[in-house]
């Protein structure tokens, strides 16, 4: 059996985290390097290493992360103001963990091109 990913250890509660929502499909909390005011890593506890890998049948997981993040928003106080999420794919892509996870920026203005 391979090795947990950081994100597996988290959901796992094996590592400590500040968990702002979890369910059955996947938890959230916030990011120990937050890039913005408010910065929640969504991570479905079924470790898919990236984007580019997920398949059909992963569909209706990936609509859960996205609805889930809206709710998270909402329940944050940004929803109105404004958010961006951030899926990392491949060295280039700035991953840094193999596990899909979506990132939800917000509490400040944005900029574009993000970087």
């Amino acid at each position: 059996m391979a090795d947990k990913t950081l994100f597996e250890k988290i959901c796992d509660k094996e590592i400590p985290a500040t968990v702002v929502y979890e369910d059955e499909r996947c938890v959230a909390f916030h990011d120990i390097s937050p890039q913005a005011p408010l910065h929640i890593l969504i991570v479905p506890r079924m470790p898919i290493p990236r984007l580019a890998l997920a398949a059909s049948d992963d569909a209706t997981l990936l609509g859960h992360l996205l609805l889930t993040v809206a709710n998270i928003a909402r329940d944050e106080g940004v929803a109105e103001s404004g958010f961006r999420l951030v899926i990392n794919n491949g060295p280039h892509g700035g991953e840094a963990v193999p596990h899909l996870h979506v990132h939800l920026l917000a509490g400040r203005q944005l900029q574009w091109p993000p970087g």
